[in-house]
C-alpha cells in the first residue's frame, strides 16, 4: 500500500451554536421578575494549518472527516452556553485547497499559513436580550445557527529545492537513493517510480556537510504528458514549487530518444504545462555515463556526465546544485522578507435572492438564515423582530433587483412568507383583505 498521498477529500463540519434560553426571574419577593435567559454558545471551528512536519495527506485517505463540538445551550439567571472547541487539522506545506467543482479556495505554501474551512454557528440570544422598553416581557429567544458543513478536495504540490526531470528509466530512483537517504523502488522496465520521493542530500557526502538540501524524485515523463500521457498530469504539479529543475538525459545505448531530442521533449512538457517553468534555474546533465562511451556524448547538450551506479561526477553534480539552490534561497528570501503567516479568515455570505423553480424566491445566506431563528415565530412580538431584521438587510431592495413581484412566495430556510414591497397599493390592499377576512370570521363565530 502506498503511503504517499497527494490527492484527498476532506468533509469538515464545524460546530453548531447552542440555542439561547427563555427563562423568567422566579423570586419570594419579585412577582413579576423580568427575562434573564442567557445565550446560547458559539460553535467550534474546523481549522487547516499548513505543517512541515506532515509529509503527505494519508490521514484523509480513509477518514476524510473533521468536525468540531457545539455550543452549549443558554440557561435561566442569564448563564451563558460554554462555546465548542475548534479544532486544527495539519495539512503538509503546498497544500492547494479547492471546492468540489474546482474552484480554488486557498493555497497553504508556509508553514504555520491557516484557513478556516468551517465556521461554527453563532449562538442563539436568551430572551434577556430583546428586553426593551415597548417589550417588557419578550417571550421568545435566538436559536443557534448551524455551523458550516462542506466538502472540499486536498491537493499537494511538493515543496522541493531540486526536482529531477527525466524520461522513464533514465536513473532518477538510482540517483536520490545514492545521493540520500531515500529508498524508492528500482527496477529496469518503464514507469518503475509510480509516486514522488523526497530526499534530503548533504553535500559533500562524505565529512562535515556545507550544504543541505531537499530533493525530488518525480515519476517519468513521456512527449504528450503535458496532455495527460503517462503519469504526466499526475505529477506535473509538483514540479511546480522547486526552486531548481535537474534535467536528466539518458546516455545509454538504449535511450528512447538522442539526448537532444529528450531535452527537447521535456522542455516542451514543462512549457505546455506551466511556461514559466522554463525560467526556472537548471542544470542539464547525462546519465547512465557508465553505459556509454565519452565519445558518443561529446555533441550532447549537457554539461556532464554521471552515474548513480557508480558515483561517476556525484561530487561535481552536488556542488553544482547547492549553488543554484543557494542563489534561489537567497532571492526568495529577499522576496519573501515580509512574509507573515497568513490568516484566511472567509466571510460569510450576508444574504442573496435566487429562483426556488416555482414562481417564487429564496433567500440564502447566513445573516438572512439568523434574522429568523427565532423559538417561536408565532409570537407577535417575535414576528416584529423578524421584520426588523430583514428590513435591516435590506431584503426589499434585495428581491426587486432580483425582479420579485408583490406576491410572490419567499422562503428563508424552512420560513416562507408573501411578500409585498413596502408601502406598495398592493401590500396595503393585502392587509386590509386580511383585516375583513378576520372580520368576517369574527361575526361568524358571534353568531353561532
Amino acid at each position: 500500500m502506498s503511503s504517499f498521498v497527494d490527492r484527498a477529500q476532506l468533509h469538515a463540519k464545524a460546530g453548531d451554536g447552542g440555542a439561547g434560553s427563555v427563562s423568567f426571574r422566579r423570586e419570594a419577593h419579585v412577582p413579576e421578575g423580568g427575562p434573564d435567559g442567557g445565550d446560547g454558545g458559539f460553535g467550534g471551528d474546523v481549522w487547516l494549518e499548513a505543517d512541515r512536519n506532515t509529509a503527505s495527506l494519508l490521514g484523509f485517505r480513509d477518514h476524510p472527516h473533521r468536525a468540531a463540538t457545539s455550543g452549549d445551550h443558554g440557561m435561566g439567571k442569564k448563564r451563558h452556553g460554554a462555546s465548542g472547541k475548534h479544532i486544527t487539522v495539519k495539512v503538509p506545506v503546498g497544500t492547494v485547497v479547492s471546492t468540489l467543482e474546482g474552484e480554488q479556495l486557498v493555497d497553504l505554501v508556509s508553514h504555520g499559513d491557516r484557513f478556516r474551512i468551517a465556521e461554527g454557528g453563532k449562538g442563539g440570544h436568551g430572551n434577556a436580550k430583546f428586553l426593551s422598553n415597548s417589550r417588557r416581557a419578550p417571550a421568545f429567544a435566538e436559536q443557534g445557527e448551524h455551523g458550516e458543513e462542506r466538502w472540499c478536495n486536498l491537493e499537494l504540490k511538493l515543496m522541493a529545492d531540486v526536482a529531477l526531470v527525466g524520461f522513464p528509466n533514465v536513473g532518477k530512483s538510482t540517483l536520490i537513493s545514492s545521493v540520500s537517504a531515500a529508498k524508492p523502488k528500482i527496477a529496469n522496465y518503464p514507469f518503475t517510480t509510480l509516486e514522488p520521493h523526497l530526499g534530503v542530500v548533504r553535500w559533500p557526502l562524505h565529512g562535515t556537510p556545507k550544504a543541505e538540501f531537499v530533493m525530488a524524485d518525480i515519476p517519468g515523463l513521456i512527449e504528450g504528458a503535458a496532455e495527460g500521457k503517462g503519469l504526466g498530469l499526475e505529477f506535473l504539479r509538483h514540479i511546480e514549487r522547486a526552486r531548481v529543475l535537474l534535467f536528466l538525459l539518458d546516455l545509454g545505448e538504449e535511450a528512447p530518444e538522442s539526448p537532444s531530442r529528450q531535452l527537447e521533449v521535456l522542455r516542451q512538457e514543462l512549457g505546455q504545462y506551466l511556461p514559466e517553468l522554463l525560467e526556472r534555474p537548471s542544470l542539464v546533465v547525462g546519465s547512465k555515463a557508465d553505459l556509454a562511451f565519452e565519445e558518443d556524448y561529446e555533441d550532447a547538450p549537457i554539461a556532464f556526465a554521471i552515474s548513480g551506479a557508480t558515483h561517476q561526477g556525484l561530487d561535481q553534480l552536488l556542488s553544482s546544485l547547492a549553488t543554484l539552490v543557494d542563489s534561489a534561497r537567497v532571492i526568495e528570501a529577499e522576496r519573501d522578507a515580509d512574509h507573515q503567516i497568513v490568516i484566511h479568515r472567509p466571510v460569510a455570505e450576508q444574504a442573496s435572492a435566487e429562483p426556488d423553480g416555482h414562481g417564487g424566491w429564496l433567500l440564502v445566506g447566513r445573516q438572512a438564515e439568523r434574522a429568523v431563528g427565532l423559538s417561536d415565530l408565532s409570537n407577535p412580538a417575535a414576528m416584529d423582530e423578524v421584520v426588523r431584521r430583514l428590513e435591516k438587510l435590506g431584503i426589499d431592495r434585495l428581491l426587486v433587483r432580483a425582479g420579485a413581484k408583490d406576491g410572490d412566495e419567499v422562503t428563508i430556510g424552512s420560513f416562507s412568507f408573501t411578500w409585498y414591497r413596502a408601502g406598495s397599493t398592493a401590500a396595503i390592499d393585502a392587509a386590509m383583505d386580511v383585516e375583513r377576512r378576520s372580520r368576517r370570521k369574527t361575526r361568524k363565530e358571534r353568531s353561532t
